[in-house]
């Protein structure tokens, strides 16, 4: 009740009134069944506008800090995400990660929509960084599509340290979605989960017309901080989030995967 009171009648009419969010190919969103919604990450506010624009309810895996927060703001802002369809996702890796990945795909089975940000935190600097393979995992284990979201000027509305938004204009572009049946039986061949989080990878590049840079946001995030990045590369070991294959657009445009499938074409084009 409060997430269609929140969404109808409170903030989803001063959302559009205010930012005055311009929306691309709603229509592929499915109207009804399961799919995953997988979408870059510049703001914290991505995941206010994104759900708003959606007829459907859409449930987000949100970092599992935002559910833990101390002091009054720290509550209601767990309180908010709990009340607005969002799931806490553990980020350590192992079998807390898996726990999250399973409340996820408990919501895909359900015949839900899930949303989920593939680069796994907030863009340090409005460029597109490296997915890492949960999505896939999700994806291929449920058998459900996967929507590329494209959010267009969330980083200007909210940047990362702001605490008040600016009023701006921003924009959202719901791509096609992309069919991975043609992997179906090869759901922990990791070569296979790397092309999939590739080829999403990729749709959010020329949707969003982002630069795309072969490396974890996470570990750019600790360098900036001048922090040992470490315990970041272990971290993404341990969820089978590392690939040491090249990044998944090179130049050429193209999501890299030296595996042909059964036409012989690269996986991802």
């Amino acid at each position: 009740m409060f997430y269609w009171v929140m969404k109808r009648i409170f903030l989803g009419p001063i959302v559009k009134l205010l930012f005055r969010p311009w929306i691309k190919g709603l229509d592929n969103v499915p109207h009804d069944g399961a799919a995953i919604l997988a979408s870059n990450h510049l703001s914290f506010s991505d995941s206010i506008f994104m759900p708003l624009m959606v007829p459907r309810p859409v449930v987000f895996l949100a970092k599992s800090e935002y559910f833990t927060g101390t002091g009054l703001k720290g509550r209601l802002t767990a309180l908010f995400f709990r009340l607005t369809n969002q799931l806490p996702m553990d980020r350590s890796g192992g079998a807390a990660s898996e726990v999250s990945l399973q409340a996820g795909r408990d919501i895909l089975t359900g015949g839900g929509l899930l949303g989920i940000y593939p680069e796994g935190t907030r863009s340090p600097d409005a460029r597109l960084y490296r997915g890492k393979v949960g999505v896939a995992k999700l994806a291929l284990q449920t058998r459900v599509p996967v929507v590329p979201v494209a959010m267009i000027g969330t980083e200007k509305v909210q940047p990362i340290g702001k605490r008040l938004p600016n009023i701006r204009r921003i924009g959202i572009i719901f791509g096609q979605p992309l069919d991975f049946s043609r992997y179906y039986g090869q759901e922990e061949d990791y070569a296979v989960q790397r092309a999939v989080t590739d080829e999403i990878m990729y749709e959010l590049m020329r949707l969003s017309g982002q630069e795309y840079v072969d490396e974890y946001a996470a570990v750019v995030k600790q360098r900036l901080a001048g922090q040992s990045t470490t315990a970041v590369s272990a971290k993404e070991q341990t969820t089978g989030s590392a690939d040491s294959a090249g990044g998944p657009v090179p130049a050429n445009g193209a999501p890299a995967d030296s595996s042909p499938d059964d036409d012989g074409d690269t996986p991802g084009r």
